[in-house]
This record gives structure tokens, sequence and C-alpha cells, in this order.
């Protein structure tokens, strides 16, 4: 059991040197004693910094699951060296506790400390292994067994072709575009139980996770979970994909078609079909305007629209991108070996999500599965048995609601802070779909990874609530009810089988699924893609397969974009009275003054800069002080930094600004009198800034300039060169058809 992490570090200037891994990237130096600059720590100065943050975070961790407030704990550690041995090492940490904590809580706190990660494996001993290789890029993909033997072929239930023959030909088909995929990490921390990440190397935005029961099996799934979103444009939404795409002969799909809203912004007659409408319109009060689609924002061609099959009778129906975008993520759609593979898996995972739903949410009581029917699955009791002797229970259920649906759930419980996490998985094969309950429950986690899952509760309000799915859906963080853990199980025990047979195993389970559906009265409408090479499909069953209310296509739809993102993006040019309209509109709009600005436009900043972090509540504030309507900017200083979760500098930059509103309100008061102290206290810089944002010389402090030509914001115009390469490739193969 394996899990791994791979830094690169890079060497920069003098001594300094850069490591990257994920999406993080630390500098480190030595002191100038040493030839250094002192621009950084040293090496051994983050190893030391590891074990006290780790250290704390267990008592944070601790006290935030028991409600115990951190603000007057105080942690340190010192490390005494031995003279004779410098290697030879004492660390000292040390706790200040508060006096009315309780005596449990101190030892309880204590005890978690000793939990500390970093502490554990320098106390078990590192192995250090040290070797040459040709290529770090190439080995590093070559553990993952991209390029496997020709001779190797391994196959699983419900793939068409052996898993080497799979990954080879997804490799392929990603090179082809131009598209370089690099592993971010991997885990196997119980045996039978991989799980991966990879992303575009271009764009890291663009990422997957595959989970499996061998490492070649979680591979084959994140990179068909990659292949499947880059058909369905999924790693793109919500996002502006630019004024050249916008204005292209097509946007999404060279078979898209546009239309008008009709009169008094009614929706458009060839769009959706009337089983549809009585779904996403029941009341009239759905408009034309609400499904303008949010990756173009171009208004004057209409309303986007994208053809789908409908499975009772073979008639296209048009659905706006914006609907799809809106209410379904990511459920419902697939990339296989066969359209049939695909459409499995398709419809197995609108099972898994719908089922889940209607169990969560009606807290009904599972029957676990005997134990000798899990004795058949040697593999999957091992990775159970494994949690178990880590110390979390786990719970094997039937969740097929008597037999009528593939599914199954695997709960895990974690009597360390009390949080449990409903695993659910799908398919027509019983043993399946155990496995991906199993690997679902620990894609992506750590042991430490599995102290962060909320505690049941007997509220039914919080299962209900639209964003606690929304949450199950994706990543299972979401809450359940105690009421699942009854032994008193609603249903019965059913050890089902929907599996087809033979060579046609997948094509008999799809129509099986579409049967069920079928059975339950529900249309059913797919879309199939193949210009990139690959054959994937979307499915959407309305009124069963959606993540999002339905009302949020009128109440909270992304499109709301289309009202600031010009303006937002214009800013820096915007004259006074343009300033106003769009600081009216914000305010009038009720949006929660928290959502990011790169949330609310579809604009991808870099996190590490002031548009990366700005929210509506702080560009009303910045807007404020440009028009000199000082007493609206002070009310929002205030908010903003009592309710702050900006950078520290950020912080220091609105605490100076606040004092010189502060004076600038008074009648009373003069800035003469305090500039000095005040330049003392914030530093020259600071106040150059806070001054010239209140003069006006200085507008916008910290937002680079930018326009809807999106000049100088790398992370996003690296999402665009993305899909400018899928756009590429479809317009290629409509030309050659």
């Amino acid at each position: 059991m394996v899990s791994r992490m791979e830094i690169k570090v890079n060497f920069l200037d003098n001594l300094r040197l850069e490591a990257k891994f994920d999406d993080f990237t630390v500098v480190a130096d030595q002191p100038i004693r040493y030839k250094g600059d002192g621009s950084a720590p040293g090496p051994f100065d983050y190893f030391l910094a590891s074990s006290a943050l780790c250290a704390a975070y267990f008592v944070k961790l601790y006290c935030n699951t028991r409600n115990i407030p951190t603000d007057n704990i105080r942690l340190s550690q010192n490390n005494i060296v031995d003279p004779e041995n410098r290697y030879q090492q004492i660390f000292k940490i040390q706790v200040e506790l508060p006096a009315d904590i309780s005596e449990k809580d101190r030892q309880g706190i204590l005890r978690s400390i000793d939990r500390c990660t970093v502490k554990k494996v320098v106390q078990t001993g590192p192995e250090y292994v040290i070797e040459e290789v040709d290529n770090l890029d190439a080995d590093a993909q070559a553990l993952l067994m991209l390029a496997p033997a020709s001779d190797a072929s391994t196959y699983v239930l419900g793939k068409d072709l052996p898993l080497e023959q799979t990954i080879a030909n997804m490799s392929e088909l990603l090179a082809g575009l131009g598209m370089k995929i690099e592993i971010a990490s991997w885990r196997n921390i119980v045996p039978n139980v991989w799980s991966l990440h990879i992303r575009d190397a271009h764009s890291p935005m663009c990422f997957t996770n595959g989970k499996g029961a061998t490492k070649e099996a979680a591979l084959a799934s994140a990179l068909g979970e990659f292949i499947e979103r880059l058909n369905c444009n999924f790693f793109y939404n919500d996002q502006f994909w630019g004024e050249d795409i916008a204005n292209a002969a097509f946007v999404h799909y060279p078979n898209e078609r546009w239309f008008q809203p009709g009169r008094k912004d009614a929706l458009p007659a060839e769009i959706l079909d009337a089983y549809c409408r009585k779904i996403y319109n029941p009341d009239g009060e759905l408009l034309g305007s609400h499904l303008y689609d949010t990756n173009s924002g171009n208004i004057e061609r209409g309303i986007c629209s994208l053809p789908f099959v409908r499975q009772s009778d073979g008639e296209v129906v048009y659905f706006p991108s914006n609907l799809i975008e809106n209410l379904y993520l990511s459920n419902g759609m697939s990339a296989g070996n066969t359209l049939a593979e695909a459409q499995v898996q398709c419809l197995s995972e609108i099972f898994e999500r719908a089922v889940k739903r209607e169990i969560l949410e009606g807290e009904i009581a599972l029957p676990e599965v005997p134990q000798e029917v899990l004795a058949k699955y040697p593999g999957i009791l091992a990775g159970i048995q494994g949690l178990e002797e880590q110390g979390f229970p786990v719970l094997v259920k039937d969740a097929s609601l008597g037999g009528e649906f593939p599914v199954m759930c695997v709960t895990l419980m974690n009597p360390r802070t009390g949080g449990v996490f409903a695993s659910f998985g799908a398919h027509p094969s019983f043993e399946v779909a155990l496995e991906r309950s199993l690997t679902e429950l620990l894609q992506g986690r750590s042991f430490e990874g599995l102290n962060d899952l909320p505690q049941p509760t007997f509220e039914s309000h919080a299962l209900t609530e639209p964003n606690n799915f929304v949450e199950h859906f994706i990543d299972s963080s979401g809450v359940v009810s105690w009421r699942f853990f009854s032994a008193k199980a609603d249903f019965e025990f059913v050890e089902w089988d929907f599996s087809g047979q033979g060579e046609n195993s997948n094509a008999e389970e799809a129509a099986t699924l579409f049967g069920i559906l079928e059975g339950m009265g529900k249309e059913v409408y797919m879309a199939v893609y193949d210009d990139l090479g690959a054959t994937a499909c979307r499915i959407l069953v309305p009124d069963y397969s959606e993540i999002y209310p339905i009302d949020d296509l009128i109440w909270d739809n992304t499109n709301k974009a289309l009202f600031f993102r010009a303006d937002i993006l214009n800013l820096h040019s915007l004259d006074e009275d343009a300033l106003a309209d769009l600081v009216e509109r914000l305010v009038e709009s009720e949006l929660d003054d928290y959502t990011d600005i790169k949330t609310l436009i579809g604009v991808e900043f870099d996190e590490n800069t002031a548009w990366g972090q700005l929210t509506i509540l702080e560009l009303k504030l910045l807007i404020y002080v440009a028009l000199q309507q000082f007493e609206e900017a002070k009310e929002l200083v205030e908010t903003f930094l009592q309710f702050n979760d900006n950078t520290v500098e950020r912080g220091l930059f609105y605490q100076a600004l606040n004092v010189v509103l502060e004076v600038e309100l008074d009648d009373e008061l003069d800035l003469d009198d305090y500039q000095v102290n005040f330049r003392r206290m914030f530093g020259d810089a600071r106040m150059d800034a806070v001054l010239g944002s209140v003069d006006g010389s200085v507008r916008f402090y910290g937002l680079t300039p930018t326009s809807m030509k999106l000049e100088g914001l790398d992370r996003h115009l690296r999402l665009i060169d993305s899909y400018k390469k899928l756009h590429s490739a479809r317009a290629n193969a409509a030309a050659s058809r």
C-alpha cells in the first residue's frame, strides 16, 4: 500500500530553490551567512515548521469537533540539539491552554498532538531511495503504466477492452489534442483501493480523479473521466470563453442552433418539448433571457441550444446549453470504449445520485449486506478490513430499495470525530457497484482526511436543504441522518443482479437501465459525442437527474454574469456614471457580498492576486472610494475588517483606509495632524496607496487593469487555450464530413 505525492524542484538564482506540488509553490533559500540571500526559510526550517504546524492542525481539529475556541491556545516548538551529535535532536512541543478548559479536554488536546503525521513519520524513520533516471517526467508517467507491456491484457467487469488498451487509446487521444497530462498524486491506503489525480499540465484547472481496485483501473477511470469532461465541455462550465469563441461559427458544438426569444421574452417554440416545459416552466415564469449562455455572453445570437435524441421515439429535442450547465453539473456524462459501455456508466451514475438523494432525504434505513455475501468478494472485503483495522467501523448496505435499482452503499464511521461518510456506487453488477462504493469512499483521501467528515443529525431540515445534496454530489461530504443507522431496515436485503451476459453484456445492461426509467414514466434524452476521437455521451433525465433545483434557472442562474462581466473587466476605464450604475446594480441584485468576483463573472484570476481574492463587498467598497462616496465606503470597510479572510497585506491596507476615512468624515479632525504617525504605523508605500485612493490619483488599488480581451489574466487564458484545442478538433471533424 502506497500513497504518493510528487514534488518537483527547480533551481533558481544563487542558492534559491523552488518546490512545486499540487497547485502550490514553496521557495527556499539560505541565510546570508551561508552565502544565500536570506529571502526565504531554508529547507530545514520548513521541516521544523511542518512539525509544529502538523501538531497545531491536530489541536485545531480536536477543538473544532468539540466547539472549543482556539483564540487563547498557544503552541510552540523548540528543537534541542545534542552538542556532541547535531543529528540527535529533541523536538519539544509546548501548549499553553486557557484555565477554563476541562481536564478531560486538556488530556485530549495533548493526545491529539501525539497523532501528528510528521511526528509519526520522523519517529518511524523514513527510508530514502536515491537514484538517477533518464527523464523525470517519463519516469513518473511510467510508474502509472501509461506505456504498458504489449502482452498485458487485464479485463475488468463492465469494460469492453483490456485496461492496458483502454489506457493506451485514451493517452494517444489526449496527446493528439495537444494536451500533456501529468500525474499529480495517487493513493493506496488500504488493500485493493486505488485513487489517482491527473491534470492538464498547461491548464491545471482541467483535472479529474480516478478510482479502482488496481492502479491500472484507477488510471483508466481518471483518463476516462477526463475525456468525458472534454467531450461535454464540463471543464469550462460557467466560464467566459472569450470574444473570439463567442463570435466563431459555433461556440459549443458544430450542430448547435441558436433561437431568439419570442414576444415578451417568451421561450422560443423550437426549444424543449411539451414534457420538458411542464418540468422546467411549470408556472410560466421562465423567460427566454434566462437561457442566454454564460460562456459566450453573446445575447445578439440568441439562445444556444444543443440537440438531444428523445429515447422514446428518436425525435431530436433542443436543450439550451444554459439549462444543462445550471442544473446537471457532471451528472449523466461518460466516455467508453463503446457507446453501450458509456451508456451503462451514464445511467449507473444517474441512478446512484437519484437513489442516494431519495435515501438520504427520506431518512431511509437500509439493510446490511450479510457477511456470507460479502465473503464472495475477498478483494473488497480486504479493503473494508483495512479500514476497520485503522479504527474506522464500516457498514455495507444494500441501497437497491428492495432490488429495484442497481445501487450499493458503504458507510464509514469515524469514532475519533463522530463524523460519517456515506458512499454510494451503482452498476448492473452487484460486485462492481459494491467496489465503486468502496473506492469512491477513499478517492483522493488520506486517513487524516477522514477527520473532516460531518456528524449525523436528527434534524430533517438539514438533510433536505438543496445544498446538502450538492455537497453529497461533489464529494459525498454532506450530512446524513442518524435514522439511516437504524438496525430496523425499511427494506429487505436483496442480492440483486442486473448484469448482462456474453459479448453484448453492456448493450443488454444499457437496455435494462433504460427500461427501469421507462417503467418509472421518465423521458430520457441523449447526445453522443465522437468528434474528439472517443465515444462519449450525455444523458438527461428531466425531473430525476438534476443536481441543482430547477428554480435556479430563474433565481440563481449563472448567466447573471452577463449583467456585470463587461463592466467589471473594464473597471479602470469606466467613467463616474458607469461606475455609479455598476455599484447600483450590484446593490440591487442582492447577491451575497462574499461571492467571489471570479465566480460571479466566470473568469479565472490568479488566486494570489487582489483580483483572485476580490468579493462583491470589496468591489463595491473600491467603487465607492473611487466615487468619493466615503460614508458608504467606510461602512463597507468596517464590514470587510470584521469578516476579512483576505491576505494580511490587503487587511492592513483597509485598516489604513479605515482610519483615513474616519478622519476625512470628521469635520473636527485634520489629516495633516495624523499623517506622520499613520505612516509610521502602516508604512509609506501603503499610506501612499490609501491617500491616493482617497484623492482619486490611485484607482482600484491592487486590481491590475484588464478588459474583455482578458489581457494579463494568464490563468484564464490557459483555460481558453485548452478549450480552443477542442473547438479546433470539432471544426476539423465537421469539415471532414
